[in-house]
């Protein structure tokens, strides 16, 4: 038996904690990033169409679908791990997950099978979003339960922070592949690789989440909720869900945008190459290792409220006027200096706001009310930011249109912040 998670004292013993019920974050975002990546090799296997915009947005469209199912899986499974426990419930996440992984990885194409295909994709697309929907909930409760007093927003920003590491194997992956490989077999089959090693890693991920211990916080717990109980006190609290779904909002579209559609941007509408879009994206992910944890640590001293007004403000101001100076100048020096501001802006920003999530929602439905408020989130601002920037820069004609969406999730943000703050002054606030 390993240390319960709350009474984990030793570095070590809080590290390894902490590694196991990431894990799967891992596997979530290594999926969702080799999708937006080589959205063009799947568009043309799975979704064949007269012209590369039509077949590039039906595979952003299904792209997308996966996240309207999060809000779903944030209230049903949310609710069973309100209910059953963190450990339990984050293992049936994991289940779902996977086999929507699995799915994707070996569907024959349309030339095989016909509508079949691309029926499937969108399934296993469904099956990852349902699962999404409360993994990161409830990886993120774990964390702040667990977390050393006074340190809970370094501890959570690891969920965020897990995730980067995906990105910097998928895009690696990726850079090996193109090096190794010519365009047309990436086309034909090379693009499925990275996808059989996600699932090849899934055991191993099972075999971490099967020895994670639950929180002494949730053991201690007198009352658990019923489904029921659940969906009532979501109900209630319907506000301070929008609010939270809001305060998200700058966070998806920014991750989004800088991550799984920026391998697309580089090489459809800046026209660079491949490999230079791959090693932009790798140091953009290094970029938010980096700054994730520093923004949850800096947020335990000064706050949270100084940073997501802070990094809100910026990001209103420069998203647009960055992004322009890369679409008139477009260059890998170029694109690498600007993914790398708006990283910053990024981890600054969802380091402090992963925690203040935790703390303002009700704590009989932490998981719940946490998952349902970052999947409306995700599914509003996230999941569509590639195909809505790829829509803008086809109606409008502007390369940089893509900053006009960052910029006004941002500023949804920002009055999420100053609402939940006025709302529950003090409570967000450093826990000692």
């Amino acid at each position: 038996m390993h240390p319960s998670p709350s009474t984990l004292s030793p570095g070590h013993s809080k590290a390894a904690a902490v590694f196991r019920v990431t894990a799967g974050n891992f596997l979530e975002q290594f999926d969702f990033f080799l999708f937006g990546f080589y959205a063009t090799q799947i568009a043309g296997v799975f979704f064949p169409a007269s012209s590369e915009f039509a077949s590039l947005m039906m595979t952003f469209a299904v792209f997308g679908a996966g996240f309207l199912m999060r809000p779903l899986g944030a209230i049903v499974l949310g609710a069973y791990i309100d209910d059953v426990g963190r450990r339990k419930g984050l293992i049936v996440t994991l289940s779902i997950m996977a086999s929507g992984t699995i799915l994707i990885a070996f569907v024959p194409g349309y030339a095989a099978i016909g509508l079949l295909a691309p029926a499937l994709v969108l399934v296993g697309r469904l099956l990852q979003g349902f699962s999404a929907g409360a993994e990161l909930g409830g990886v993120s409760v774990y964390l702040a339960e667990m977390a050393t007093p006074g340190r809970k927003g370094f501890f959570t920003s690891w969920q965020s922070a897990s995730q980067q590491v995906a990105i910097v194997v998928a895009a690696a992956l990726g850079f090996a592949l193109n090096q190794s490989l010519d365009a047309t077999a990436i086309a034909s089959w090379g693009w499925r690789v990275p996808f059989f090693v996600g699932c090849m890693i899934v055991p191993f991920i099972f075999m971490l989440r099967r020895n994670l211990e639950e929180t002494q916080e949730f053991k201690a717990r007198q009352h658990r909720p019923s489904m029921k109980e659940v969906f009532r006190t979501l109900v209630e609290n319907w506000t301070v869900v929008i609010a939270g779904m809001m305060l998200v909002a700058m966070t998806t579209a920014s991750f989004y945008l800088i991550t799984v559609y920026a391998p697309t941007f580089g090489k459809t509408v800046l026209h660079l190459s491949t490999a230079d879009s791959l090693l932009v994206t790798l140091c953009v992910a290094v970029s938010n290792f980096v700054w994730l944890p520093v923004g949850g640590a800096l947020s335990d001293k000064i706050g949270r409220r100084p940073l997501l007004v802070g990094m809100t403000l910026l990001a209103i101001a420069t998203a647009y006027p960055a992004l322009s100076i890369l679409a008139h100048a477009p260059s890998f020096i170029n694109m690498l200096l600007v993914l790398l501001w708006l990283s910053f802006m990024y981890g600054m920003y969802n380091g402090a706001m992963v925690v203040a999530l935790t703390e303002v929602m009700p704590v009989q439905v932490r998981v719940a009310g946490f998952s349902l408020a970052y999947s409306l989130a995700t599914a509003v601002f996230g999941g569509f930011t590639p195909a809505i920037s790829t829509a803008l820069i086809h109606m409008t004609g502007d390369k940089a249109a893509p900053g006009y969406w960052m910029s006004f999730a941002a500023g949804c943000a920002l009055l999420a912040t100053f609402a939940l703050y006025r709302r529950r002054a003090g409570t967000l606030t450093p826990a000692h």
